[in-house]
């Protein structure tokens, strides 16, 4: 493939607290801005809290979920006296990093969740052609041994966008797990600082006029599907719990006909799929209130081309 020159990343911002009780990211931009980090060689570095009244009462949100609130739809909706705070806080939040899909955004949203699923660390972004964001997950899965390293995309227009990290010209978010929300574990806290101190070497790596080679990238999983929980149709209570050979086995292989769901009252639930696909998220703790048990994922390579900084 032809090298491809792209412009120096002089913005980058590192955000945590957008869910208010996945406290890795929390911990993680307050060191950073204890140690007043402003500078990420010769890059200016923004750190963000971004939800503070969810951080303040270690709830994922107060009115709404706030990494659902950034589509251009609800960035331009008016503001009212009954609008959700996590609107106010997505327009506010718009403004202070980009204006999403301007050319005065902030060149680098990297944005810091936990999930209370064994995930390892993941990178999730909205394209798997942004050559910025593949190189930097090319690195932090080189560098880092601690995790499986994988890169989760979500196919979607940058208009339906939904995630903070969509307001930078590039973005993504870093996933890391199982953490229970509202704790914090130095195990994966350290996960998380090694994949935002990795991001910040290639920045600086890049800035310098560094030259990355391309290849294949692999451990790509694109979004099919979600799979829901079993629900009496009356009470609407859930009836199942997710078979134990998912449980924890995010990204293995669910084949037609493999045990999905254990029904309380002891029958087996079955996958009924026709295509093999790979489960992600299992049981993470904040779904259940959207009824989803676990992702589908297709797993697939991509290939990079060569890249390195645009020079005037």
């Amino acid at each position: 493939m032809e090298p491809v020159c792209l412009p120096a990343l002089s913005r980058v911002a590192i955000c945590g607290g957008t869910h208010g009780n996945e406290m890795s990211g929390v911990y993680l931009v307050r060191e950073l801005q204890r140690q007043k980090l402003e500078k990420a060689g010769s890059a200016t570095l923004t750190t963000v809290i971004s939800n503070p009244r969810a951080v303040q009462v270690c709830k994922r949100y107060t009115d709404m979920d706030l990494n659902r609130c950034f589509t251009d739809a609800i960035l331009s909706s008016p503001v009212t006296d009954a609008t959700p705070y996590e609107v106010r806080r997505a327009q506010e939040l718009n403004t202070l990093l980009g204006p999403k899909g301007n050319v005065g955004a902030m060149d680098l949203v990297c944005d810091l969740h936990n999930t209370t699923a064994n995930m390892g660390l993941s990178l999730i972004s909205y394209s798997v052609q942004d050559w910025v964001i593949m190189h930097i997950y090319r690195q932090v899965q080189r560098k880092i041994t601690s995790a499986p390293v994988r890169f989760i995309l979500l196919d979607l227009p940058l208009a339906d966008a939904y995630s903070q990290d969509s307001l930078g010209k590039h973005g993504f978010s870093i996933e890391v797990g199982p953490q229970p929300h509202g704790v914090v574990r130095a195990d994966i806290f350290n996960i998380m600082k090694e994949a935002v101190d990795q991001t910040l070497d290639w920045v600086q790596c890049f800035n310098s006029g560094s030259a990355f080679e391309g290849g294949e990238v692999d451990d790509v999983y694109t979004f099919v599907k979600s799979v829901y929980y079993p629900r009496d149709p009356e009470t609407n209570q859930i009836t199942a719990a997710i078979h134990p050979q998912v449980q924890d086995h995010d990204f293995c292989l669910l084949h037609p006909g493999d045990p999905m769901f254990l029904m309380f009252s002891g029958e087996i639930v079955k996958y009924e799929g026709e295509e093999v696909l790979h489960p992600f998220f299992v049981n993470e703790c904040a779904y259940y209130e959207k009824s989803i048990a676990f992702h589908l994922a297709r797993k697939m390579t991509v290939t990079i081309p060569p890249l390195q900084v645009k020079r005037d």
